[in-house]
């Protein structure tokens, strides 16, 4: 089981930036399936990004260019730099991990991902 904690949530304008972080324990994010998903009012946990141990990511289409899912393997930790930020993107952001050393290729299915962490609240004022 991977600890998962998420901070850098907050309220920005619209046009702003922010960053996410999230904070592993007990696995190294170096070796895992990252990802990061989002919840808002009324729609189901939307996938936003994927990083797998090799340096492959994935992006959603709603996010591609605005959003870098990165690690800091030294600090065990997982970033969301989030930029151009729009009033659709207020949401519950939550990160995720999947901790099987055999998997290769992360999927973006919820399911796939067996930890998550608790989230953290972005809102985005026009």
């Amino acid at each position: 089981q991977v600890d998962l904690v998420e901070t850098g949530g907050g309220s920005v304008q619209a046009g702003g930036s922010r960053l996410l972080s999230c904070a592993a324990s007990k696995y190294s994010v170096s070796n895992m399936c990252m990802g990061w998903f989002r919840l808002a009012p009324g729609n189901e946990r939307e996938p936003l990004a994927t990083l797998n141990k090799y340096g492959n990511t994935y992006y959603a289409g709603s996010v591609q260019g605005r959003f870098t899912i990165s690690t800091d393997n030294a600090k065990n930790i997982l970033y969301l730099q989030m930029t151009d930020l729009q009033r659709e993107d207020t949401a519950m952001y939550y990160c995720a991990a999947q901790s099987r050393a055999t998997i290769v290729t992360c999927r973006t299915e919820r399911a796939f991902f067996g930890n998550w962490g608790k989230g953290t609240q972005v809102t985005v004022s026009s």
